[in-house]
């Protein structure tokens, strides 16, 4: 598994959706305990974007592991 952490804000929400979707793996994003599926919409609207996010892959993708380097926080 990999994992990013990053900032999201909710105008990028959608853009951020459609890219996990292209994924042909699991792709989660979560914050402490709250975790939802990246590629539903509704579960990401629902996170706090005013924290940092981690978003677990069950694979790897170059073009999206490209996509979330704009998103990426420093450890």
């Amino acid at each position: 598994m990999i994992q990013y952490r990053i900032m999201l804000r909710p105008d990028e929400v959608k853009d951020f959706v459609e890219a996990a979707s292209k994924c042909l793996f699991d792709v989660d994003i979560s914050y402490n305990s709250f975790l939802v599926d990246a590629k539903s919409i509704i579960g990401v609207f629902g996170l706090n974007f005013d924290r940092i996010l981690t978003v677990s892959c069950n694979g790897f993708d170059a073009e999206f592991d490209e996509y979330l380097q704009r998103f990426a926080v420093a450890c």
